[in-house]
């Protein structure tokens, strides 16, 4: 196993505290109550429970730091030291649905990052249901459990297996992502959408896909996934091929060659 920090070990005790009510949750979907909180947002009590017990975990060990949660929002703390990034259950509609692909996502960020902007330093991805965990550390690489993870190394567009998220009801912009579809999918071997931003990114980082486009993410969704896709070689920028990708909520992720492909029919795709 490779040596990582100990806030990797904080942040892996508390996602493998709360995977397995995750677990017993999801094989009881039918029985969860469920509430709404916007146009086909749901939220359960997975959700809250997980974020919980996250919260719970992370205080234990840095208990003046800020947590950003998907479901309780920014919790206060010591705005010059880090802040946790943390969304309980990415996918949660497929776990509504009974549909084995979700996971727990948690992001440390420096508010004091290179040029003075607030930056990823950590992340980690787990998935509750087959126990793989993709964590990075800013300038260690990417790891799943104790192997060293690398970007996809193909080249061309027809042979790459390319992920995204679909707008749906009040969210995104379906004619924004139906241009960029209709540039796309003609050049390359596949495009899937499996519904869950924060494994697509870390799948990404594992090769297991070549590339990776998706708008209006929140940081929640998208933070550990981009530090582990840039860790493994990779690069991500918004759709204008630049650093912000964060702060305009546009992802573009994939290997030197590919990224640059797709990057060039993106951008056409929305001139």
């Amino acid at each position: 196993m490779p040596a990582h920090s100990g806030l990797i070990t904080v942040i892996e005790r508390a996602c493998r505290k709360a995977g397995p009510r995750l677990r017993r949750d999801f094989n009881e979907v039918q029985h969860l109550q469920v509430s709404r909180k916007g146009p086909a947002d749901f939220v359960s009590q997975a959700d809250r429970r997980a974020e919980q017990t996250l919260i719970e975990e992370l205080r234990k060990a840095r208990p003046d730091w800020r947590i950003l949660g998907e479901e309780g929002g920014e919790l206060p703390g010591d705005p010059d030291k880090p802040r946790f990034i943390v969304d309980p259950l990415d996918g949660t509609s497929n776990f509504l649905h009974g549909v084995p692909h979700f996971a727990i996502s948690v992001a440390v960020e420096d508010p004091r990052g290179a040029g003075g902007r607030p930056e990823i330093t950590h992340g980690y991805v787990y998935q509750p249901l087959t126990d793989e965990s993709f964590w990075a550390e800013k300038g260690r690489g990417a790891w799943l459990q104790d192997q060293r993870l690398r970007v996809s190394a193909r080249r061309e567009l027809s042979e790459a297996l390319i992920a995204t998220g679909i707008p749906y009801m009040g969210h995104g912009d379906f004619a924004q992502w139906s241009r960029i579809f209709g540039a796309i999918a003609p050049q390359v071997a596949g495009i899937r959408r499996f519904g869950s931003a924060a494994l697509d990114l870390a799948w990404v980082a594992a090769g297991r896909y070549d590339g990776y486009w998706e708008s209006d993410l929140k940081p929640w969704d998208a933070a550990a996934g981009v530090l582990l896709v840039k860790e493994a070689g990779g690069f991500v920028t918004d759709f204008r091929g630049g650093d912000r990708a964060m702060e305009r909520l546009e992802f573009l992720a994939a290997n030197d060659a590919l990224h640059s492909k797709l990057h060039k029919l993106l951008a056409g795709a929305l001139r």
